[in-house]
């Protein structure tokens, strides 16, 4: 019998639906903290938490444990590097609080339009002020959904009904894809200068970190509403402060730096705040006990890992291969442009890498969306490409061609309205360092892609090179290495030039145009 603790009040179905199995006794503790609860429980086998803190002092306090499961999506309250190396493996429940959050985003849409808050405070008071809460109609507007993950894309089912306008942007759904949402796929900046709602759904990490500020804000509509259910750290909120008035907007929050009691740097702007009950519906709180439980008895039972979020690099793989898939698949979408959206991503993985094609799938996706954890599994990987419309492949190789062990990927994206744009890269590790062998046509290049590398090919001629060198260095940017191979005809040449920072677009656009370049691009690898 495996013992279970649940310290958190989360719904009574999960206790049940382990009792029910026969193959666990089941502790729900609510309030109690796991320190204590480690006195008379140290034989845990299993935690189901909800945003109670997994410390590494916990993990001490139960050396039988060997599974935490998240009932939600978040797990940033758990230490899941202490957990791996205990051989804990650590779950969360992704989705179960999704149709919450849309369905709060209507709410804050419908409450703010009708000002619901003010009037019931008023009415209460005994006045009758119907005038003054004259309010408006969110039927025929326009909303746009900043982020059309699983979140986003209910956000647009749960709309429907409203014969709203939808329009939207991610740079990885497709245009197909979209269009079955029923979507308009536009920039930021566009969607930005055309909503009356714009709602966030992306996640917080340095691409997407204050990516909602000024430039942004100052696009929107007189009197548009801008909510953030998604994270605290996307919205400038100094320059939502700065811009607020003048533009009259409203802004509707549900999100913090911390989720706690106190003083909230968002009061003074913020129309509406609530304290992140996204996730908080008696409904989502079920889904998320019934998901907690059912992923505990497959896990056991059936192996299945798919849940898993700590879990290491396959036995046998060297884990730089990893980051070769990550840094090939981010080469390759740099090159192409990473506000293309993308369509097909075909693979071919030689030598003995060949067995873990399926896990190498996942760091590729990874930097596709960065709104996936690399830690999940292939199946995971495979669902968001299926759900964003991306076509994948893993071909059959030839490993007569003694490529030893190194991996291609081929990235197309839209490019326009029927355009398609490809590029095919394929590298290797040597002496633990991931190498670039091939972009294209042009073969032995063998660079380093971590930082900052500027790539250009064009039609082969004397002089090009100095050329390059010589803007690159009137721009004030040093180049650490150089890389200038023909391809296999002879015709066209490549540059790929190591700098020491980035190269401005006008640089890049300004080269494209003086050496009449078929590819030009400015590619930053972490």
């Amino acid at each position: 019998m495996k013992k279970v603790l649940i310290p958190t009040k989360l719904d009574a179905v999960a206790k049940e639906m382990l009792l029910d199995h026969g193959g666990y006794a089941v502790e729900q503790c609510p309030g109690e903290g796991l320190i204590d609860l480690a006195k008379t429980h140290s034989d845990a086998y299993a935690f189901i938490v909800r945003s109670e803190k997994v410390t590494e002092e916990v993990l001490e306090a139960f050396p039988q444990l060997k599974v935490i499961i998240r009932a939600g999506a978040g797990y940033n309250t758990i230490d899941i590097q202490a957990a791996r190396k205990r051989g804990i493996d650590v779950m969360n429940t992704p989705g179960a609080n999704s149709n919450a959050v849309a369905e709060e985003v209507v709410a804050l849409m419908l409450a703010d339009a009708r000002h619901l808050l003010p009037a019931d405070t008023s009415c209460r008071q005994g006045l009758w002020e119907k005038a003054k809460f004259m309010g408006r109609e969110i039927t025929g507007k326009t909303v746009g959904i900043v982020g059309l993950g699983h979140i986003g894309r209910l956000t647009i089912k749960r709309l429907s009904g409203f014969d709203m306008r939808i329009i939207g942007y991610d740079p990885m759904i497709s245009t197909d894809r979209a269009a079955e949402l029923g979507v308009e796929l536009m920039s930021l900046d566009d969607l930005f200068s055309q909503a009356d709602y714009i709602t966030l759904h992306i996640p917080e990490n340095a691409a997407t970190k204050g990516i909602i500020n000024k430039d942004l804000l100052s696009k929107m509509k007189k009197g548009a509403t801008l909510i953030n259910c998604a994270r605290h750290g996307v919205v400038n909120h100094d320059d939502l402060r700065a811009l607020k008035e003048e533009k009259q907007l409203r802004f509707l929050n549900d999100v913090y730096p911390k989720d706690e009691a106190g003083e909230k740097p968002e009061a003074d702007i913020a129309d509406i705040m609530l304290p992140h009950l996204g996730a908080s519906s008696q409904e989502a709180n079920e889904n998320a006990a019934k998901m907690a439980a059912r992923i505990l008895v497959e896990f056991d039972e059936k192996g299945i890992t798919s849940f898993i979020v700590n879990r290491d690099v396959p036995e046998g793989l060297d884990e730089t291969y990893g980051d070769l898939a990550y840094t090939l698949t981010s080469m390759a979408r740099g090159l192409l442009g990473c506000d293309k959206r993308v369509k097909l991503l075909e693979t071919s993985v030689y030598g003995d890498l060949a067995e873990f094609s399926d896990w190498l799938v996942v760091p590729m996706v990874t930097a596709i969306n960065s709104d996936f954890d690399r830690s999940l599994d292939h199946k995971a990987a495979l669902t968001v490409l299926q759900d964003y419309g991306i076509e994948y492949c893993n071909r059959k190789v030839d490993n007569l061609k003694d490529y030893g062990n190194s991996i291609t990927v081929d990235l197309t994206v839209e490019s326009g309205q029927e355009e398609l744009k490809s590029v095919s890269i394929r590298g290797t590790v040597t002496e633990n360092q991931v190498i670039i062998a091939r972009i294209n046509d042009f073969e032995k290049i063998y660079f380093d892609p971590k930082g900052h590398t500027l790539v250009l090919s064009f039609k082969d001629r004397p002089g090009v090179l100095g050329i390059i060198a010589a803007a690159v260095a009137e721009a004030g940017i040093n180049i650490d290495d150089v890389r200038n191979p023909h391809n296999e005809k002879g015709d066209c040449s490549i540059a790929v030039l190591k700098l020491n920072q980035a190269a401005p677009d006008s640089l890049v656009a300004s080269l494209a145009e003086k050496v009449d370049a078929h590819m030009a691009a400015c590619v930053f690898v972490r």
